[in-house]
Order: C-alpha cells, then structure tokens, then sequence
C-alpha cells in the first residue's frame, strides 16, 4: 500500500509499505478514501506543531470503507461507509472517567502521536469509527474538523441572542461560527482576508464580517449597539490575535482559545480581574460532538461546498512543498 510520510520538517515522501491484514481482536481495517488537511498537518510539515515526532504518517479528517473487522468487533461489516474518531484515549485516567476523554491524560491522536490516514488502509479501534452509510464520503472527511467547533460551542455554553465574535475564519473558525449561529446567537466573525470572509458569510450565514485591523473593537462595537460580545472565539493559533481577545469581550464574558499555538500567552491580570473573564481551552472533541455534526449534515444545516479544493493523493507532497494553503478546506481523494 502507498503512505505520504512527513519525514521531518519540510519533507514529505509517498512510499510503498506492505500491508499487514493481522489485525487486533477489536480493531477494524479501514480503506481510506477522503482525507482533509488540516492546519495541525500543515504545522507539522512546517515544524511547528506541540505534540509532535517525526517521521510521521498525517491524517486525521478522514472517511473510508470498512474492509476487514476483527474477532470481537460488532456492529460493523464489510463495505460500511464510516469516518473516525481519531482521539484515542485510554480509559482509566481522570479525564475519562469524567467522560472527558478529548482530554485523556494518555491520547494518542492519529496523525499526530501516531501514524495516521495519509495512506491506503488504516486500523483503528472500532470504538473511534462512526457509521455513516447514508451520507457522501466526502462529507465524512469534514466531520472531524467540524466537531472541533462543535465542542468550542458547546465548551462556551453559547445561549441564544448572545452575541459570539469568532476571530479566524479559517476551517475551524467556520465551524463555531455555523454552530453559534445554529443555536440563535448573533455572530461576527473577524479576519484579515476578505476573500475568507465572503466564503464565510454565505457558508455559516453569519450576521456581519469585519476585517481584523486596529479599528476593530470600534467596529464590534457599531455592530452590536455599542457592545462588546459576552463570548469571543480564537480559531487562528496566532499568539497575538489569541492575546487581543482579552481586549474583544466584554465584562463578564468568556474567551474561548479553539486555535494551538506552540507560544507563551500573555495578558495583564488586573483587565482580566477587572471584566471577571472565563478563559478556557477547547480541545478536540467528543463522541456528542461528532453526533451533532453528524445530525446537522443529515438535516442539511451544512454546505458540501465546506471544501474548496481537491487534491489527488500523489500531488500531496507537491502540495506541501508549494505551501500555498489559502483554500478553505482542501481534501485528498485515494
């Protein structure tokens, strides 16, 4: 079988492997057939992604077709289409038994601590793969990235009529800002590029857009009456945009960091007294996150048009190489 290894940092080789059809008593062999990329890839190839080691198989916005399951697997047969849960926890660490497992002590996240679905086949534990036999294939690929806003959405409580800012209007940043929107919230969605933000505005139909410049709390401000947002939303993995957020939201209200950067955050701790702000991280994302996005696709609330660009699965290193990731969503097709 082919594989698109990341070898280090700024090279990335497809390679012949020879495929091994043993397979763990509770594990399933997966034909991959859509991958999205993803800024942990695309950071991973650059040598700025946490968590990382090379070399390493990428891949973890993936869908396929069940091709061989193992002795103790139920519920899944040949041919069914399915996408995967790649956040594999351990089970016993606190986080996991506080039903946190997103966060487990002990993840393993395909792609990332080890290999993942840039290749033809994959095994994973059943138990982080997810039916999907009545939706496109290319549409599993994008359940993953979707659920990552999914879960910042639901991390932040967003109550209907609140006003939410999401800073990034990138993958990610598209995903809080459709679910915000879904849940009744105004939404306005910030970015240096104009072009996102147009893609932006007919994909999630938020309320207003506005570009990330040194005016923008004046113009937050002349969209919502006067106020700032009670949540703000960072999706850039940008040090300084994450620190600006503390300046966005208003008293009271909650900054969400969707977005990783590999950096030291910083802000002055009297403004974060004096505004009682709730920080949080939102990582990953649960097995109730991915059934609402799976929920919400069926019931048409989200686009296909979510890709912007497809690739063929031997151009990816060229891909890379050219590092031109302006697109929203790109998704490779085996």
């Amino acid at each position: 079988m082919k594989s698109i290894i990341c070898e280090k940092p700024g090279k990335m080789i497809i390679k012949d492997e020879k495929l091994n059809n043993e397979i763990p008593k509770d594990h399933v062999l997966i034909k991959i057939k859509y991958i999205g990329i993803c800024g942990t890839d695309i950071h991973a190839y650059g040598g700025k992604q946490p968590f990382f080691e090379y070399p390493r198989i990428l891949g973890h916005e993936l869908s396929g077709k069940i091709e061989k399951t193992g002795e103790l697997v139920e519920g899944f047969q040949h041919g069914d289409k399915v996408t995967i849960i790649p956040y594999v926890s351990c089970g016993d660490c606190l986080p996991c038994v506080n039903d946190k497992p997103n966060c487990c002590e002990n993840i393993e996240v395909i792609g990332v601590h080890r290999d993942g679905g840039m290749t033809e086949y994959l095994v994973v534990p059943y138990q982080n793969v997810i039916k999907i036999n009545d939706l496109p294939l290319k549409m599993g690929a994008m359940i993953e990235p979707l659920s990552i806003g999914a879960h910042g959405v639901r991390r932040a409580n967003v109550q209907q009529d609140e006003t939410v800012l999401v800073v990034g209007a990138g993958p990610i940043g598209l995903g809080v800002a459709r679910f915000s929107k879904l849940l009744g919230a105004k939404v306005i969605v910030a970015d240096l590029s104009e072009q996102r933000l147009e893609f932006c505005q007919e994909w999630s139909e938020c309320d207003e857009t506005i570009i990330s410049n040194e005016n923008i709390i004046e113009d937050i401000k002349e969209m919502n009456e006067g106020k700032l947002p009670t949540v703000v939303f960072d999706a850039t993995g940008n040090r300084n945009s994450m620190e600006q957020a503390f300046n966005y939201v208003n008293h009271g209200g909650r900054i969400v960091y969707v977005g990783l950067v590999k950096d030291n955050i910083q802000f002055v701790d009297s403004d974060f007294h004096a505004k009682e702000i709730t920080l949080m991280a939102s990582r990953n994302a649960t097995l109730e996150d991915f059934d609402y996005v799976i929920n919400q696709i069926r019931d048409g609330k989200i686009q296909e048009s979510y890709f912007t660009n497809e690739l063929e699965f031997k151009k990816t290193p060229d891909f890379f190489e050219k590092g031109v990731f302006k697109t929203n969503k790109t998704v490779i097709e085996i």
